[in-house]
């Protein structure tokens, strides 16, 4: 079980972070931070961390790190048991100033970033800003390029048809996995997700977020390319996504040859969730990066 451990954030903001580390005793020294995308929550890693942990603990099991790194994974603002500061809060600055107060108060440093969506953008532009705290880094489906105006209004449009409050949990994981338009498939693992971040009130089964700030996060980043800081970083990195996610192999390998020190995996029949769907094929992905990584 993940024991919680209290960050102060940018502006005093409290965050709540899990130590996955097998042990009871926190470990000193270089270790590795999991950030979460959007709507999500540092549990969500829990099925990567534990099959990494595993091929770990296997003698002669190969290639995945030979020993077990500090793993800890961060609840970001607005998500999670972290706090929910007002919508100005909501600022890309406030994300990666949170991300590397995480880092420093913890002990991490210098630490593997891995990071999904939204948390793997924060992730980069940390590695950019602080090459000092940032040993090595995993980018999982995120894309560089600007997503636009009309994607944001497609979101907001997303949010207003959500059916809450759910009247049960299941009935939450049912339109979430079947019946949301945007699903062209039954998917449960995305009921699954969007399950876990489901808090029952006396009305029935609401998000712990504010759909509002989620809204308000987007729009920090969504008008505006990437590329910029993505090139900024001289860390190894790592370019993984599912080959049915959101981000396609061209813009990935664009990716890679933009970073100084890129590679890049995929992980076939994976969509944008794809540490949470696969969490086998993520290990099998990204174990030979962190093991050289996290070894060197």
């Amino acid at each position: 079980m993940a024991r919680r451990l209290d960050v102060t954030g940018a502006d005093g903001v409290r965050l709540a972070a899990w130590d996955f580390t097998p042990g009871t005793a926190p470990q000193a020294g270089p270790g590795v931070l999991l950030l979460h995308g959007l709507m999500g929550h540092a549990a969500h890693w829990s099925p990567a961390i534990s099959r990494l942990a595993e091929a770990a603990a296997r003698p002669g099991a190969t290639p995945h790190p030979p020993h077990r790194p500090r793993t800890v994974a961060l609840d970001q603002r607005g998500h999670g048991h972290s706090d929910k500061p007002p919508a100005a809060s909501f600022t890309r600055e406030a994300y990666v100033a949170d991300a590397a107060a995480a880092v420093e108060q913890l002990g991490l440093g210098p630490v593997t970033l891995i990071g999904h969506s939204m948390g793997a953008l924060t992730a980069w532009q940390l590695a950019a800003e602080r090459p000092d705290l940032v040993h090595a880094l995993v980018i999982c489906d995120m894309r560089a390029s600007a997503l636009g105006a009309a994607s944001q209004r497609e979101w907001r449009d997303w949010f207003r048809r959500w059916p809450a409050p759910f009247p049960s949990l299941d009935a939450a994981r049912r339109w979430f996995g079947e019946e949301d338009p945007w699903v062209e498939r039954p998917n449960p693992a995305r009921g699954a997700f969007f399950a876990e971040v489901m808090a029952e009130h006396p009305d029935g089964w609401r998000p712990v977020f504010d759909p509002e700030q989620m809204l308000t996060s987007r729009e920090t980043w969504v008008h505006d390319a990437h590329w910029e800081s993505l090139a900024q970083v001289r860390c190894p990195t790592l370019v993984v996504r599912g080959l049915d996610g959101e981000l396609g192999r061209a813009e990935a390998q664009e990716m890679v040859r933009v970073l100084p020190h890129g590679a890049y995996a995929e992980i076939p029949d994976a969509g944008h969730l794809l540490h949470y769907e696969h969490p086998d094929a993520w290990r099998e992905a990204v174990g030979p990066f962190l093991n050289g990584v996290l070894t060197s």
